[in-house]
């Protein structure tokens, strides 16, 4: 016999930064009873053929032999610490004489409580040194559990390749993944498996509050959504029903797809309950003597300048008692216990009015916190896509003589063939549904907004169109009306309102729909007020992307219940799975959901969801790719002699020039990563565990759109690294594109308005009369009033910033993430190539001759520069949706 000694890390339970003492304590009273936590190596060429031991479940042959168990040593001396640290154990294995170097391990808990184990490393095995086994999984008490856990070698293996004694080991895991389908899922669960979006509504409380199911047999396609079992309502067995509003945080995912301890998105959620519970009855008798409106652009600056000083007294006590250290750093600005003060965003930090400016105007389509909808014109006047026969006519009433005279002395048909006219369309998109906003309080039109590329390279707009329905019916087209750029008198007045239109309709349907207004006059207490306020403003944001967040789900459940872990393409795409399942669950809990305190006060959020089906029926998976974005686009055309083999039509277009770079090293490390383990397409075509995945992630994941065409085959290498290289795009650059440019950009809301509450002032009319005596006062009548505002800004605020623990494009999660020499050096190839990317953006941006980069505001473009430190940056690619 001989002893290899182990030495296992992992950290204990814990609960919000401080540790669950009463556990930590039952933990140690079972430790003294011989309740142990133990762990048993798994040799991968030793035949196992009995159920001895500890190991449960059916056990058959050809299965590697389990060894003594060995349990972690000095459990009850070794304390944890206060914050939630790592804690070591030492491990003695007695293993016998021939025994090879172990593939796997089995572990039990006998513990009152959970734990996380992040490693196993076994010292001096010999003949091999230290063999490393990286976890990174909660491990919960043995009777939680029907079969025992067990975690894999870090080698990765296709399934032809696992070492005989080792398969079906990875096989049972896999079941114990893809569960059975029924009961109502526990948190000790593991289990990844689909269901319809059908917990949105809450028919039990009032039929009103019943949402269609979205997906499967309806009329509203969507993607699944992770199953919890909840058990289904009383009044409509179609829909599941939901969890209270205090329980939101307990939502089913898999636990190790649940936030981390310092993961930002833990301290927001955390905030929804204390600034609820512990602020609100404060809050009213500082915000009953606010303003309902500010009245100057002076008057919003002050947000920046100074928010509302607390008191010495109960309110300020309660903050410093009962919320969390980090809270209070976002709650308060803690030199001078103000609440409410924010940073000032990047937009006006150097000039407060450059962002008026229309080539700022212009330049925020390029490289601003949405670079992604802009198209070339390819026709004019534009023409509508809707449906004659429902809506009439619906194309464009611009023409010539509205453009020409800014056109820098090109005719349009020139400017049009030299491929010189943009334009930002939202027409089609919002018409079907611009008559039942405008119903509500909110006001809006459909846009389309014509621009310019002038000689610098900088956009110039030339129109602004606003449509409405016709009065007489939706068949009888559209009422339009056209404005030009003005810069003085009343005429400017209009333009800058006009411009304000379209910006409230570029933060997308879903800013509208989710709209933050309150009928100050409506019923129900201040409280009720800040807790709606309060969910618009997170619902305004994870709705900007819940059509990247929802279709990202799906790759997630199918890659956990098809791919082992020890597969490689597993390996390549976990990183970018972190955290993603759970910020769409708490969404569907708290954000979208039908029937609760927003919906009973504005805007129905039904329509929210509608639109956001809608929308999803036009999304097809090889579109997500940059350059197929950018050709479908008309942003680029094949060009074999340009880099990446696309040739920008605006080659000073921040997001595509500093995007393509991010793609292309994304796609180069794919590449070397793939062809390592598939030398050729009959590997592919056999790989039993990939072709699961993707059969059972077109025809579940996204089953709504299994029939589509455009899906690809897997059948080729080609095909493998194009589907994940665009996974990654998607989970990684792109949101990081569209996410954390939100507090620079729209954290000054004039620049970024998220709703319209009054109609374009008509001349010859009181408000008319108005705008041109203070245009400044009717500016802010018609966009966001300050009590949302405030909070808003605050929310956006936070969704914006980075956690500490942010693991960025281009840096492992773990140093030892595989076992196999060449795909590390292919991973450390492409940290360097990001850091060369890196260098690249900071020289573009001290290049004055990019006007597009830094512009007039003076920020320049670091949505796409990969790394970041902690807070509100404006830059870094996390390599996850997760947020």
């Amino acid at each position: 016999m001989k002893m290899i000694i182990g030495k296992v890390v992992l950290v204990k339970k814990n609960k919000l930064d401080i540790n669950d003492l009463s556990s930590s304590a039952l933990d140690r009273l079972h430790e003294l009873v011989g309740k142990n936590v133990t762990i048993q190596l798994i040799s991968s060429s030793h035949k196992h053929q009995s159920t001895e031991g500890n190991l449960r479940g059916k056990v058959g042959n050809l299965r590697g032999k389990v060894g003594k168990q060995a349990m972690l040593e000095d459990w009850i001396t070794t304390v944890t610490p206060l914050r939630n640290e790592e804690s070591s154990y030492k491990v003695s294995f007695e293993c016998e004489e021939d025994t090879e170097v172990p593939q796997a391990f089995i572990i039990q808990n006998h513990h009152h409580s959970e734990f996380y184990l992040k490693t196993l490393t076994l010292e001096d095995v010999p003949g091999h040194g230290h063999v490393h086994f990286v976890c990174n999984s909660w491990v919960y008490p043995t009777k939680r559990y029907k079969k025992d856990r067990i975690f894999f070698h870090n080698k990765a293996y296709l399934p032809f390749e696992t070492p005989e004694f080792l398969r079906s080991y990875r096989e049972e895991e896999l079941e114990i993944l893809r569960g059975d389908g029924t009961g109502m899922l526990q948190e000790w669960d593991r289990v990844y498996d689909y269901a319809f979006y059908n917990d949105l509504g809450n028919p039990d409380k009032d039929l009103d509050d019943a949402r269609p199911v979205l997906g499967g047999p309806s009329e509203y396609p969507y993607p699944r959504r992770g199953r919890t079992g909840r058990p289904p309502t009383k009044s409509d067995p179609r829909t599941e029903s939901r969890l209270p509003l205090v329980m939101s945080l307990n939502i089913y995912v898999p636990r190790d797809e649940r936030f981390g301890r310092i993961k930002f998105s833990d301290f927001l959620a955390y905030a929804l309950k204390v600034v609820i519970q512990l602020l609100v009855p404060e809050f009213q008798a500082l915000c009953d003597n606010t303003h309902a409106e500010f009245n100057s652009f002076e008057d919003f600056f002050k947000l920046y300048e100074g928010g509302f000083k607390l008191p010495e007294g109960p309110l300020l006590k309660r903050i410093r008692e009962n919320i969390p250290l980090e809270m209070q750093k976002i709650l308060l600005e803690r030199d001078n216990d103000e609440l409410a003060k924010s940073p000032i965003p990047q937009v006006i930090k150097e000039d407060k009015s450059a962002w008026t400016t229309d080539e700022e105007f212009g330049r925020e389509m390029l490289a601003g916190v949405n670079p992604i909808k802009i198209c070339l014109l390819k026709e004019f006047p534009p023409t509508s896509k809707l449906d004659m026969e429902v809506y009439g006519n619906q194309d464009s009433s611009i023409k010539p003589h509205h453009i020409q005279k800014n056109l820098n002395g090109l005719q349009v048909n020139e400017a049009l063939k030299a491929n010189r006219l943009f334009i930002l369309d939202h027409h089609d998109s919002l018409m079907p549904y611009v008559r039942r906003i405008n119903a509500t309080t909110n006001k809006i039109y459909a846009s389309r907004t014509l621009l310019l590329l002038q000689n610098d390279g900088t956009l110039k707009p030339l129109a602004i169109e606003l449509s409405l329905p016709h009065p007489d019916g939706d068949k009888h087209g559209a009422i339009s009306n056209v404005y030009t750029p003005a810069e003085n008198g009343i005429e400017g007045s209009v333009w800058q309102l006009a411009k304000a239109y379209v910006a409230v309709n570029d933060s997308g349907i879903h800013q509208l729909i989710s709209h933050w207004y309150i009928n100050q006059n409506s019923e129900g207490t201040l409280s009720d007020r800040l807790l709606l306020i309060y969910f618009n403003c997170i619902h305004m944001i994870i709705l900007h992307r819940l059509n990247t967040h929802a279709v990202i789900e799906p790759f997630v459940i199918a890659a956990n219940r098809q791919l082992s872990v020890m597969h490689p393409v597993y390996k390549l795409l976990y990183p970018h799975f972190r955290y993603t399942m759970y910020i769409n669950a708490l969404s569907r809990q708290i954000l979208i959901n039908g029937g609760g305190v927003p919906e009973s006060t504005v805007f129905p959020g039904k329509y929210s969801m509608e639109m956001s089906s809608m929308l999803y029926k036009d999304w097809v998976f090889p579109e997500q790719a940059l350059p197929v974005d950018l050709l479908k686009r008309g942003m680029a055309v094949v060009d074999s002699g340009c880099l990446h083999g696309l040739r920008l039509l605006i080659d000073d277009y921040p997001y595509a020039v500093d995007g393509l770079e991010i793609w292309s090293a994304i796609k180069s490390w794919v590449e070397d990563y793939c062809k390592f383990y598939y030398k050729n397409n009959d590997i592919i075509q056999n790989d039993t565990e990939l072709q699961s995945r993707w059969k059972e992630l077109r025809e579940e994941g996204h089953g709504d759109k299994k029939h589509e065409p455009w899906w690809p085959k897997m059948e080729t290498c080609h095909d493998l690294i194009d589907v994940c290289t665009t996974f990654i795009w998607v989970a990684s650059a792109l949101h990081a594109s569209v996410n954390f440019g939100q507090y620079p950009y729209t954290g000054y809301l004039p620049n970024r308005p998220t709703l319209s509450r009054r109609f374009m002032p008509k001349p010859n009319t009181p408000e008319y009369e108005e705008l041109r005596e203070n245009p400044e006062k009717v500016f802010f009548k018609t966009i966001t009033p300050h009590l949302q505002s405030l909070l808003g800004i605050a929310l956006v605020e936070l969704l914006s910033r980075h956690s500490s623990d942010e693991v960025y494009l281009g840096q492992p999660e773990c140093p030892e993430w595989t076992l196999d020499g060449e795909p590390l050096r292919a991973f450390e190839k492409f940290g360097k190539k990001i850091k060369e990317i890196e260098e690249k953006i900071v020289k573009m941006n001290n290049d004055k001759r990019l006007k597009n980069r830094v512009g007039p505001v003076n920020v320049p473009f670091t949505l796409l520069y990969p790394t970041s430190e902690e807070g509100l940056t404006g830059k870094g690619i996390p390599n996850s949706t997760s947020i």
